[in-house]
């Protein structure tokens, strides 16, 4: 049973919708992490920035992104996960892969499509909640606009690690501080959240503020808030445990059935 999960938070600038570029400098940031990981977290739609022209930078399953993860994972001996543009049957996902050290893909697609820029009108919606089986962890994958909708979150499934990868901006940072704080205490789980920073193609500015929070909600990550950082955590799984059987908290929690439409 593995009871740490050591997991790198990196939190980039991205080339606006140029997945070639973006790879190089993904690949240069993670040569540079000297230290054994369990698990990278890049942010959402990190080839692309989050953008609606998905004709021009969409990929299958069996391209070169999902290719390039894999021979990452394989070489850090690390699982490594992201959100990506994916084309699929003629449609078009905002689709959080998870690719495990021997290749093995699980994937989230984005649930909360963001309407205030269109999403719902260029990617469909996907429609299962994931749990990810890694390394004795139950993972929680989530994209960005998820964050603001707490019942898709709830922890049901008795996961241990919540992760959400983003695209958030800085006009609304605060909601993202706050929101991620308040995922991992109402959950009684680990909650990372990784953004990137910079411009995108169309000038909305992001400021990072990517961050890892504990079971009560206290903040145990060293990234830099708003530039370019890599910051890796330890988690602990007994610590977690000890937690939830000392305070009881998801025992109380309501039994309900979701509706997804």
């Amino acid at each position: 049973m593995d009871h740490q999960l050591k997991v790198a938070l990196i939190q980039s600038d991205l080339v606006w919708e140029n997945p070639e570029e973006n790879r190089i400098n993904f690949t240069n940031k993670i040569t540079g992490i000297l230290e054994d990981v369990d698990l990278i977290v890049l942010p959402e739609m990190f080839t692309s920035g989050f953008t609606m022209n998905a004709k021009r930078v969409a990929e299958p399953m069996k391209g070169d992104t999902v290719k390039w993860m894999q021979t990452i994972a394989n070489q850090k001996h690390c699982a490594i996960m992201g959100s990506v543009v994916i084309r699929e049957n003629d449609a078009f996902f905002n689709r959080g892969l998870f690719v495990h050290p021997n290749g093995h893909i699980d994937h989230y697609d984005k649930h909360h499509t963001f309407t205030l820029a269109g999403e719902h009108q260029t990617y469909s919606a996907g429609k299962k909640q994931v749990i990810i089986n890694y390394k004795d962890w139950k993972i929680c994958p989530l994209i960005c606009y998820d964050l603001r909708f707490p019942v898709w979150a709830r922890n049901t499934h008795d996961y241990e690690l919540l992760i959400y990868v983003a695209n958030w901006p800085k006009t609304r940072v605060d909601a993202w501080d706050t929101l991620l704080r308040a995922r991992a205490i109402e959950n009684m789980s680990y909650c990372i959240g990784v953004n990137r920073v910079g411009f995108d193609g169309n000038n909305h500015e992001y400021v990072g503020h990517s961050a890892a929070y504990n079971v009560l909600g206290r903040q145990i990550d060293d990234l830099e808030k708003e530039q370019e950082s890599i910051s890796i955590v330890s988690l602990d799984k007994s610590e977690l445990n000890d937690t939830r059987e000392k305070l009881g908290f998801l025992k109380d929690r309501d039994v309900f059935t979701l509706e997804v439409e």
